[in-house]
């Protein structure tokens, strides 16, 4: 899989320019228009995906110049954007575009707009904008209209970091107070996780609403194009110690879809405590986000922690009107992580909010192998119930939240750790082969738990047997630890899902820990 590659890639591009020579008054002037203005609004984006999506697809054109082609990693990295060339740099606004330029995995260009007064301006490619540094490029070989790859968005709190970027296929991401980016979010998932390959729909133009001296919103619309169906999307990006991106999309198929993923989220795990199999490095974590968390549309909170599996695996929580999902980044303790490079324990967690009613559906799960930290293996996203047809309009609002603070969470104790092991008890002879799950459980009432109060693991299994089961108070999270062991009762290597919460007196006290163990 090549989407962490594209992310990667994306992180590593700093600011600055193509051109050696020193910047030059001209090289701050206005951006070259490309045709003429045209009327703009979203209503009218509607239209045009709804048209395009009654013709036949037309793969996008990928003709790059030969030198721009052959760019290597280290080369493509070295090709910077001018800040003082960014969109709005000279109108004293909150917010600035700096756009990516085309090269290595980024070989399909997009057309980029700036909005004004009802009127869209197309904005023109120009190799100036860049700066070539050790790239080998020159002004020379590059046409007029190359084009851009996309763009990342700045804000005036810090103009030297971006607070989102828009980049490859539909995939975007964003940043909260940390300022670190991890996983992604795209604008729509096709047929993931099936047996057959995976369609990635892409933005193939934006449109940038030109912001009021004081705004501190911005709002970007997107057109998405692939095989399946064509889209109009809007973000409205309101930077925080929280990030905050309310996105409309409206989707109108041209074929049926299996598998149609809403809002999907695309994050990396290759081992935690809970899983070790491909724990094969100094570090004692290697993870952006260690679970999936869920608030039904019955009010239950689930907690899922990530696996790194050794073949595909593919988990569906049915629901109707879900009030969030989302792959959060729960352990901020720089000791489970040890790494001062990539600082995992900033990564930010993703929460999705519909804003109306999905009706029947389900969150969808999907976790890949992965032998290191440089492939994204997690996604997961929403599937509506009903198979997309064509000719119809699918309409979907919801809201993003980027950062380490999510807006909602159980009030109800939460799940802080998972860890597993060899079942059985220590200094006994091992009869039988068992694995031992331990989850610790913190906050909510388990402070309010007294002395001889019984709290009690409830526990289910899908198959095997439970045993061994237990809860004790854990003062070391100020919480309680759950225990069992699960005994395979027959020679089956199909999945068990196991579920467990805590409870006193019929009384429930925690969130669901939900998992999923395949016996050796």
């Amino acid at each position: 899989m090549r989407r962490r590659d594209l992310l990667t890639a994306a992180a590593a591009l700093g600011a600055a320019g193509l051109l050696p020579a020193p910047l030059r008054a001209a090289a701050v002037a206005a951006y070259r228009p490309l045709g003429t203005p045209q009327p703009f609004d979203y209503a009218w984006l509607k239209g045009q995906a709804r048209a395009l999506a009654a013709r036949a697809y037309r793969p996008p054109s990928r003709r790059l110049p030969e030198a721009v082609r052959k760019l290597d990693w280290d080369q493509y990295q070295a090709i910077r954007f001018r800040p003082a060339r960014a969109l709005w740099a000279q109108d004293h606004l909150r917010f600035r575009l700096q756009f990516f330029h085309l090269g290595l995995f980024y070989d399909t260009p997009v057309r980029l707009h700036e909005v004004s007064g009802g009127e869209a301006q197309e904005l023109a490619y120009d190799a100036a904008m860049f700066d070539a540094g050790k790239s080998g490029l020159a002004a020379a070989q590059l046409p007029p209209d190359l084009g851009f790859a996309g763009f990342r968005v700045h804000f005036h709190t810090d103009w030297q970091r971006d607070v989102a970027a828009f980049l490859g296929a539909s995939y975007f991401r964003a940043v909260g107070a940390e300022m670190q980016y991890g996983q992604s979010a795209r604008g729509l998932a096709i047929d993931c996780g099936m047996d057959k390959p995976e369609e990635f729909p892409a933005f193939t133009a934006f449109w940038f609403e030109r912001p009021a001296a004081a705004a501190d919103r911005l709002t970007v619309h997107a057109l998405l194009d692939g095989p399946s169906l064509a889209g109009a999307y809007r973000f409205d990006i309101v930077p925080g110690t929280t990030l905050v991106m309310d996105v409309a999309a409206a989707l109108y198929p041209r074929r049926p879809i299996a598998r149609l993923g809403v809002a999907p989220l695309t994050s990396m795990f290759q081992y935690g405590e809970n899983d070790r199999r491909a724990a094969d490095d100094w570090r004692p974590e290697i993870h952006d986000s260690d679970g999936l968390a869920l608030w039904t549309g019955g009010g239950e909170w689930i907690w899922r922690p990530l696996v790194n599996p050794a073949q595909l695996r593919f988990n569906a929580f049915a629901d109707a009107n879900p009030r969030g999902f989302g792959l959060w980044q729960r352990d901020r303790n720089f000791d489970h992580y040890q790494d001062d490079g990539t600082f995992y324990e900033r990564r930010p967690s993703v929460w999705v909010e519909p804003r109306s009613g999905w009706g029947r559906g389900s969150v969808q799960l999907v976790e890949l192998p992965t032998p290191d930290e440089t492939q994204d293996n997690i996604v997961a996203f929403w599937n509506p119930a009903d198979e997309p047809q064509p000719g119809q309009e699918l309409l979907f609002d919801y809201r993003l939240h980027w950062g380490s603070q999510m807006p909602y969470s159980s009030p109800l104790a939460q799940v802080v750790a998972t860890r597993t092991g060899n079942g059985g008890i220590v200094g006994q002879p091992r009869k039988y082969f068992s694995r031992r799950f331990v989850v610790d459980f913190a906050g909510g009432p388990l402070s309010m738990i007294g002395k001889g109060v019984r709290v009690e693991p409830v526990i289910d299994a899908s198959r095997g047997l439970v045993e061994l089961p237990s809860a004790r108070p854990l003062d070391a999270v100020h919480g309680y630890r759950a225990m069992f062991d699960l005994r395979p009762t027959d020679a089956r290597a199909e999945p068990a899902n196991l579920r467990l919460y805590l409870r006193a007196d019929g009384q429930s006290l925690s969130e669901t820990w939900h998992y999923q163990w395949t016996p050796p």
